[in-house]
């Protein structure tokens, strides 16, 4: 089967049956689910709920944990390229699904109890419940370490005191994985009901970038969490930094996604745009702009691959993560600029989608770890020596 797309180098020959025929399905749903209604969404700043059911049904929620848990269980070769199929179609789609299943699923999976596990992630993979992801503070972004978020012991469960900021999905969430400090200092995991007293999630407003997601605030003010809420199998940072990983990987391979989409508008307009009698894609100006564009995505693609195989493997480590996060996202982001160039004035408005992708490629661009953060991790492992501070 050949893929349909960007696949300059025949990347898909390494990938086996089962993923190409999940990346196929990916695309087809992106084609006829997503691109014909996303252009409205992202003008009115409004989130295509409506998915949420279809996402479960095509089996997108965690899609890489066992099927015990009515999961898909597939690679995570084949989570990636659902991810790059969902961004094609939009960031803040693709932010959606990579919440729902890297931090809210995975880390009941990896840190809660088999209890917690049966309990919640049919539940979530089947879309009945959503979840959000609260880490970041108002005052705490790229060092989570100084959350100032509380729970406090009391009987039968905690108390949670703080606040998060930039939480996709909060408002329309179920459920909270929310990372806070016990009274030893030591940071927790809680699921946090969304409907406990003293919860809130105002929603963001005012964006200009990621439009068709939500955006939100957690707002705890003495919200109690039973005992039995605790992810009972991590402290510490580990916790919070392990589902960023999870999410950093998605992104990797959702910002080539992004890529890929404003290449193959760009390589359409050229032809189709005229200008002194011919085609503009007939200049090498605009030739050499979608070489740089096809170079740097097939690239993006190796790089996503090779970081796949070895998330398969279990030889990956964050430093991986944060190489094909770094690179990808800057693919994208760089990309996006020339569609732009290649556009004109045609690639401001909403019948092209480079202003929609632009746009979105730089909250990508920021969030799960800025670029230069990444660069910092990259240089730590090269060097031995941290220079975060």
């Amino acid at each position: 089967m050949k893929l349909r797309g960007i696949d300059f180098l025949d990347i898909s020959n390494h990938f086996n049956e089962d993923e190409l025929m999940v990346q196929h399905t990916a695309r087809e749903f992106v084609n006829n689910e997503i691109l014909p209604i996303i252009e409205e969404h992202f003008e009115n700043a409004t989130f295509p709920d409506h998915l949420v059911k279809k996402f479960a049904d095509m089996g997108f929620f965690g899609m890489n944990l066992p099927e015990k848990y009515n999961c898909a269980g597939m690679s995570n070769i084949a989570y990636g390229l659902v991810c790059q199929e969902l961004e094609r179609g939009d960031s803040g789609i693709r932010s959606f699904v990579s919440v729902q299943g890297a931090l809210v699923m995975y880390p009941i999976f990896a840190f809660g109890s088999e209890e917690q596990r049966k309990y919640w992630l049919p539940l979530l993979a089947s879309g009945e419940k959503i979840g959000c992801f609260g880490l970041t503070e108002p005052n705490f972004g790229s060092n989570p370490g100084g959350m100032t978020t509380t729970a406090k012991k009391v009987k039968d469960g905690y108390i949670l005191n703080g606040a998060k900021m930039w939480i996709t999905n909060g408002t329309i969430a179920d459920i909270s994985i929310v990372w806070a400090k016990d009274d030893d200092g030591v940071v927790r995991g809680f699921i946090v009901d969304n409907k406990s007293e003293g919860f809130s999630a105002p929603i963001m407003k005012h964006k200009l970038s990621l439009r068709a997601s939500v955006t939100s605030e957690l707002i705890l003010e003495d919200v109690f969490v039973p005992s039995n809420n605790i992810l009972p199998n991590v402290k510490g940072l580990r916790g919070p930094l392990g589902c960023l990983n999870q999410a950093r990987y998605g992104i990797g391979w959702g910002g080539t996604g992004s890529a890929m989409a404003v290449y193959e508008a760009s390589v359409q307009y050229s032809k189709d745009r005229i200008q002194f009698d011919k085609p503009i894609a007939s200049y090498q100006l605009i030739q050499e702009k979608l070489a740089w564009m096809l170079n740097e995505i097939s690239k993006a693609q190796l790089l996503a691959l090779q970081v796949g195989k070895n998330k398969d493997a279990g030889t990956v480590n964050h430093a991986h993560i944060s190489m094909v996060k770094r690179n990808n996202v800057w693919v994208a982001r760089e990309c996006a600029k020339l569609a732009r160039e290649i556009h004109g004035g045609n690639g401001i408005t909403a019948d092209y989608p480079i202003m929609r992708h632009m746009m979105n490629i730089e909250s990508v661009y920021t969030y799960e770890g800025t670029h230069d953060m990444h660069t910092l991790v990259l240089g730590e492992n090269i060097t031995g020596i941290p220079a975060y501070r």
